[in-house]
């Protein structure tokens, strides 16, 4: 079972359809309606952060999630879900360069991990006006756009991802397929 972590998005449950049709079990729960016992007594496989509105600190538990889990537990953070990880190992979230509401952007990726098998550039539905500052120690760069801001991370060892943009957005065709790369991680 994946446990995805609402952040009161809309988007979350578009989310929770993706995860679940490509043929696994999910469970959402809301950010600040669940504990860290709750999450271990649930015992997932893994755990995607949800997207959201507003800065890490507005995540309820997300920010306690990522560090009572990502030694133990696959994570993928969306959105703001990526800014929750990087907040946490040490970025600082600001402005991005530019705004991105319900637009679509080409990005560039290294072909790691969850981009395996993904076209290069490759098409992404972007809902955000906050970046992360820079890939924070222990992660490495996997996407970025034409303005150089982190469009995806990758842990160095560990499990764990971070990508800015939507994958379960209907404008990002390849959403799925990057999806199934962490699912079947």
């Amino acid at each position: 079972m994946i446990l995805i972590i609402d952040n009161y998005d809309s988007f979350t449950y578009n989310l929770m359809q993706r995860v679940e049709g490509l043929g696994t079990s999910t469970q959402v729960v809301l950010h600040d309606k669940i504990s860290i016992d709750d999450i271990t007594n649930l015992n997932p496989n893994k755990i995607i952060i949800s997207p959201g509105p507003g800065k890490p600190e507005n995540a309820g538990i997300s920010k306690e999630v990522v560090k009572n889990f990502y030694t133990k537990i696959p994570l993928l953070g969306v959105c703001l879900g990526h800014q929750c990880i990087g907040e946490v190992f040490g970025s600082k979230i600001i402005p991005a360069k530019h705004m991105m509401h319900g637009k679509t952007d080409e990005i560039e990726h290294n072909n790691s991990n969850l981009f395996e098998t993904l076209s290069n550039p490759m098409t992404v539905a972007r809902y955000h006006s906050l970046v992360l500052d820079s890939v924070p120690n222990g992660f490495r760069l996997s996407a970025w756009d034409s303005q150089n801001d982190i469009m995806a991370m990758q842990h160095e060892s560990l499990p764990v991802f971070g990508i800015q943009f939507h994958p379960e957005s209907f404008l990002t065709p390849n959403g799925d397929d990057l999806l199934r790369n962490f699912v079947n991680n």
